[in-house]
């Protein structure tokens, strides 16, 4: 099968994506968003705690979040959303109707764990 793939990248430019395991400590409704989201608090062991918002109100309660451990981005620059300042990005698989599953790991892991 040929899968359409458009942005071929190279070994060096995966490399510089610095993707990370934390634990999310804190979630609330971000008003004043364009789309319903979240923002929320992760640890990242000892990189700290970054913020960043989520468009996954779809799926996700905020109290079902808490302590849920995600997979992110941590190197991308800061990008303001709404009234508030997103300084990672959660990842996570687009499905059909446009709603985001987030990716955790399979078990708990040290917060601030490198994703390799």
């Amino acid at each position: 099968m040929d899968i359409n793939i458009k942005n071929i990248i190279s070994w060096d430019d995966f490399v510089k994506v610095d993707m990370r395991i934390g634990t999310i400590i804190n979630v609330e409704n971000l008003k004043n968003a364009k789309k319903p989201a979240y923002k929320m608090f992760i640890d990242f062991g000892e990189l700290g705690i970054r913020k960043t918002s989520a468009q996954i109100t779809k799926l996700y309660q905020p109290q079902d979040l808490i302590g849920k451990q995600v997979v992110a981005v941590v190197n991308f620059p800061k990008k303001q959303i709404s009234n508030f300042m997103s300084e990672c990005l959660i990842l996570g698989g687009l499905g059909n109707k446009k709603e985001v599953t987030i990716i955790s790991p399979e078990r708990k892991v040290k917060n601030g764990t490198k994703i390799a």
